[in-house]
């Protein structure tokens, strides 16, 4: 493929990350709202390494030198990423040294190093370094009967040369900071010091008759994916399980040190974890910048958004107080739900709910991506169960970072008597699907909801993202199929609504983009994603431009398109939208691909990349109802409004901010809490 009609994949993720620090360095945001986005994007780049990195090493390692779309090979975008990330983190400390760390000291919150502190605070903070904090520490020596010790993924550490005043014989420690107690210690009075800080100035007593020469603080990013064969697993649940404890000891691909190491500790750590001298990032502020989140606890409010009371949909209200059942709400019209602007609680958790203890209710079906930790949804699940509703969750205890936490919940589920499955080989399942049959009396009804978010209570409430429920037949139809098929053996068939991948959701969304093409300048598509990295989708909607078809993009991560490029993508523009809550929802729009010829409306669960195309089971839902469309409408109009704050994609791919004060969430919050009548 011609590189220069595609942008690359990750260069364009560390442009999102990008757009997250500068949303910290936004002083028109409250401070500790800044902070924590200075914290995501420390967050951000910790998965970025474990994952994409990685994937780039392994790449290498095997002696795969296939290029990208862009033209690039895996030793080519691994030169690159290293500069974009060290640019990136001196931009990022900087702002934390010189700017967020000053701000929070004039409004009363500070992070103090040990030699700031008066005699006082010293014998405060030592007493509690003796009582909460020696008491846990296991310093490792490195000699002849103590080989170098495992470094886990993430930990911090410091690193000590001790030396016997008597023998000068020298030693390298290595000493973990537990997490059993925070990484920012509360002093009171608004002072923090770090559990690092605290640590080293009481080296001492655990070194007792020696002399700490040097330390500083280092920390390892290894390999997060699992290395499953899944075609030769005879228990995927089991395969999992082992391959959880074995990424443990994947390989390192990243080391962070602090600038104060000596040359000596850094060769020593080279050395012992293999690691390239290319792979070391040098920070000037303290490592792992994540623990900034903690100060989002504090009760300032004044340092924070003021919070957006989520709204409970005026149909729901409605029903609440003509004591109704939200299956009542649905059989009368479907429901369309935006979290967090309206509640995720006295929706989708209510919907399930009632139907794990509703008489009526035969069967819940549901699939599984990210549970959470204490779920609600999920604890009904159980209770329908052990009361003999036929209950059937598909787990995916593939979804990454969640691995672990699905994995105990497909036992506990199983235990209450759930019929689980554990996903398909070859495949995550990332649609967001639930199924309940109910006995009206008359008929099996079929109740559904389609949504683009997971079943998580905790994300819900800072995920911007769209749930659909209804009770339509050929919806209801189709997702019976879904989950036969995914539960069973069956092949997947056609579907008379629901887009479904791998198999048919391209073909149709390409089909729909060549159909606004038969309208020339009179085609519209507008888009909302996460992510547009597939070229085959990119390829179909440069070849709508060159027809005429207007398309707006909204993508709040990764676009590899080039937009604006005369003769190519002269009808396309592309914007991303960040704020308060994590843009999430995928919202797909033709003008012209409804059976009447008029607009067609999809939500679901599928973004446009090669994975959610080709190796995940995806779900897009038509929404019908002109009440349902409006809404989605307004969502395009104030995404796309010149007088919100937004971020350009040029045709370098550089991204540039725009627009006005507004912010494009806030003015969304306010219309769904004007419109609390029911739809």
């Amino acid at each position: 493929m011609d590189g220069s009609r595609f942008l690359n994949r990750e260069l364009s993720w560390l442009d999102f990350n990008q757009r997250v620090i500068e949303l910290a360095a936004d002083d028109s945001l409250p401070l500790l709202e800044r902070v924590r986005f200075a914290a995501i994007g420390s967050s951000n780049l910790d998965e970025f390494f474990q994952v994409r990195v990685a994937a780039l090493r392994d790449q290498i390692a095997a002696g795969v030198d296939d290029a990208t779309p862009d033209g690039r090979t895996a030793v080519q975008q691994l030169e690159a990423i290293g500069e974009r990330v060290t640019d990136f983190v001196e931009r990022q400390e900087t702002l934390v040294r010189e700017v967020l760390l000053p701000g929070l000291h004039e409004h009363g919150i500070s992070i103090v190093r040990w030699q700031d502190l008066d005699d006082s605070d010293q014998a405060k903070m030592t007493e509690f370094y003796e009582s909460r904090v020696h008491p846990v520490l296991t310093p490792l020596v490195v000699d002849p009967g103590h080989p170098f010790p495992y470094i886990s993924n993430l930990a911090l550490s410091v690193a000590a040369t001790v030396a016997d005043p008597a023998t000068a014989e020298r030693r390298f420690v290595r000493l973990k900071i537990p997490t059993v107690f925070p990484r920012l210690i509360n002093m009171g009075d608004g002072r923090f010091i770090t559990s690092e800080e605290l640590i080293a100035a009481h080296l001492h007593r655990l070194f007792l008759g020696m002399v700490v020469e040097e330390w500083a603080t280092f920390r390892v990013t290894r390999k997060a994916d699992l290395a499953l064969e899944e075609d030769e697993a005879d228990d995927l649940l089991q395969a999992v399980e082992v391959e959880l404890r074995r990424r443990r000891f994947n390989r390192p691909v990243r080391l962070e040190v602090h600038r104060s190491v000596s040359k000596e500790i850094l060769r020593l750590l080279i050395r012992e974890l293999e690691i390239d001298p290319r792979n070391v990032s040098t920070h000037s502020t303290f490592l792992d910048l994540t623990c900034l989140s903690q100060l989002i606890d504090l009760n300032r409010p004044d340092l924070k958004f003021k919070p957006w009371v989520p709204v409970t949909a005026g149909r729901i209200n409605a029903a609440e107080e003509n004591d109704r059942s939200l299956f009542d709400v649905v059989d009368d019209r479907a429901l369309l739900i935006h979290h967090p602007y309206e509640s995720f609680a006295s929706s989708v958790e209510a919907f399930i709910a009632q139907a794990a203890d509703d008489p009526s209710v035969q069967t819940i079906k549901m699939t599984l991506y990210r549970a959470g930790g204490d779920s609600p949804i999920l604890r009904s699940l159980i209770r329908a169960a052990e009361r003999g509703v036929q209950v059937a969750v598909l787990v995916e205890i593939k979804a990454r970072f969640d691995e672990e936490n699905n994995v105990l919940w497909a036992r506990r589920l199983e235990r209450a008597g759930v019929h689980v499955a554990y996903g398909m080989v070859g495949l995550k399942t990332h649609s967001k699907v639930v199924l309940v049959v109910r006995d009206d009396g008359e008929r099996l009804r079929r109740y559904c909801h389609i949504g683009t978010g997971n079943y998580n209570s905790r994300s819900a409430r800072h995920y911007e993202d769209i749930g659909y429920i209804t009770s339509d037949d050929a919806i209801g139809d189709d997702v019976v199929q879904l989950f036969n098929h995914l539960t069973g053996f069956s092949r997947n068939s056609d579907y008379q609504s629901l887009l479904v991948a791998p198999e048919g959701l391209r073909p149709q969304l390409i089909d729909l983009i060549e159909r606004e093409m038969e309208f020339g300048s009179e085609g519209a598509i507008s888009m909302k994603c996460n992510a547009l990295a597939d070229p085959v989708m990119i390829d179909a909607l440069y070849r709508a431009s060159g027809a005429g078809v207007s398309t707006r993009l909204i993508v709040r991560g990764i676009s590899c398109i080039r937009p604006g490029v005369d003769g190519l993508s002269d009808n396309i523009s592309v914007r991303s939208i960040l704020g308060r809550y994590l843009e999430h929802s995928r919202i797909y729009r033709f003008a012209h691909g409804g059976d009447d010829g008029g607009p067609l409306y999809l939500i679901g669960s599928a973004d446009l990349m090669p994975r959610n195309l080709e190796r995940r089971v995806e779900v897009l839902v038509p929404i019908q109802h002109p009440k349902h469309r409006e809404w989605l409408d307004q969502v395009f109009e104030f995404d796309l409004s010149d007088d919100v704050t937004h971020w350009v994609q040029g045709v370098d791919g550089s991204w540039t901010r725009a627009g006005g004060s507004n912010d494009a969430q806030r003015e969304l919050y306010r219309w769904a809490a004007d419109r609390q009548r029911p739809r």
